[in-house]
């Protein structure tokens, strides 16, 4: 397996139920409150399928949602707030990498190793990916999936108005996707070239440009130390950012990521990078991958696999622990991966479920994830922690806004990168 292991301090996954009662919680009842931030299309609809799959394997357990929406940073700010007031819920989902760190090192999360040996957890994931779950030797979270953040969705029917061949559309540079999109600009300018919606989704768009300009192990450097985030390689590529965002819609403010695929569903867009939570939308509204909608690597990143994974933790005092031992076996098991990653659109982080009736593009990420490059997601928490992110975020809503001008952008968002 070809792989750039990047450096990202990790955490991660499964539950210690005596570390539970040493703690001293009390469980009051046969439930499980969940938090997540899967409140809007494909993720709405996987976190549906978890709550079956647990409804199969423990009926005596009630599930309870606890989430909010805002994957994004509201949703960890929600989180945030009910951690520090000592109101953990039974279990939360957290993005392996980075993000976990700020958990562990916080003493919200308990070790959970010992899950993995009630689960039979040992060789269940790729050994990389057990690496982003684990400080220290301990495991603090149960991954759930893989998703790929570096895609970009197309709409055919647009494209073709415009007279781009949708079979033509992996960009070696992002150079050559402007000039597309500036063709695209030309041709129709009733139609957005690049969708966006909210500030979290333009730093979506941000990493894959930063992955594109430096390369792999430049990008990887920035979250290692061993790229400057304020020379002049970096600063370049927000020039590219800057460019692109030129081609972007601008009633984005506020909204969900499905906003911005919506566009292209309504023939009011041509491309959106989004991760590989999109396809769903596009097939809940009947659309036909090949005749509706298309994908293709980010510009400029083909070889490149923008890796971020979901998982669950089991917080220090939370109140229902059978309730969470029963919702971690279930992230756990073959059933519950297979059912939650057929409808959210990423591929199952365990290595052991059948691929065979899963979506050709879920094919197509597997066979990625196996041979690509891996890199991990600023903007998912896979390199970043919560608080780059969170600053990262704020700097990109400011130059958005225009009250900043593209030299502060990179003094902020190099101060956001080393604190």
């Amino acid at each position: 397996m070809r792989r750039t292991r990047y450096v990202a301090a990790v955490g991660a996954a499964a539950l210690l139920l005596a570390a539970t009662a040493a703690c001293g919680a009390k469980d009051d009842g046969n439930k499980a409150e969940v938090f997540t931030w899967w409140t809007t299309g494909s993720e709405a609809l996987g976190l549906e399928a978890l709550q079956g799959v647990l409804k199969d394997k423990h009926p005596d357990i009630a599930f309870i949602n606890g989430g909010t929406a805002g994957g994004g940073g509201s949703a960890k700010d929600v989180l945030a707030s009910r951690l520090a007031a000592n109101d953990p819920p039974d279990s939360f989902q957290a993005h392996a990498g980075a993000e976990m760190l700020d958990y562990i090192n916080s003493g919200k999360v308990q070790d959970l190793s010992n899950l993995y040996e009630e689960f039979g957890l040992t060789t269940a994931f790729p050994a990389d990916l057990l690496d982003l779950v684990t400080k220290d030797g301990k495991k603090y979270s149960i991954p759930s999936n893989v998703h790929r953040a570096n895609v970009m969705w197309a709409s055919i029917p647009v494209l073709t108005e415009v007279g781009i061949d949708f079979n033509q559309i992996t960009y070696a540079t992002i150079s050559d996707f402007i000039a597309d999109l500036e063709k695209i600009k030309a041709a129709n300018p009733d139609i957005t070239p690049l969708t966006v919606a909210g500030t979290w989704t333009q730093v979506h768009l941000l990493e894959t440009v930063l992955i594109a300009e430096l390369g792999p192990e430049m990008y990887n450097g920035i979250w290692d130390g061993s790229t400057d985030p304020a020379g002049p390689e970096v600063g370049a590529a927000l020039g590219v950012f800057e460019t692109l965002m030129s081609y972007t819609n601008t009633d984005s403010e506020g909204e969900e990521w499905d906003f911005a695929t919506q566009k292209l569903i309504d023939g009011k867009g041509a491309f959106n990078i989004m991760g590989d939570w999109v396809p769903a939308q596009f097939v809940e509204q009947n659309q036909i991958m090949g005749t509706d909608w298309t994908w293709a690597p980010a510009p400029g990143t083909a070889g490149v696999f923008d890796f971020l994974a979901d998982s669950f933790t089991l917080p220090v005092d939370a109140p229902h622990p059978d309730g969470a031992k029963a919702w971690l076996d279930v992230i756990a098991s073959v059933e519950g991966q297979a059912a939650f990653n057929k409808v959210k659109g990423s591929i199952p982080a365990r290595t052991d479920v059948n691929l065979s009736d899963f979506s050709e593009y879920q094919q197509q990420a597997a066979a990625a994830y196996a041979q690509d490059t891996i890199v991990g997601s600023l903007q998912h928490g896979a390199a970043a922690s919560i608080a780059q992110g969170d600053a990262i975020n704020k700097a990109v809503a400011k130059f958005r806004s225009g009250n900043s001008n593209l030299s502060e952008f990179h003094a902020e968002f190099a101060k956001a990168v080393t604190g």
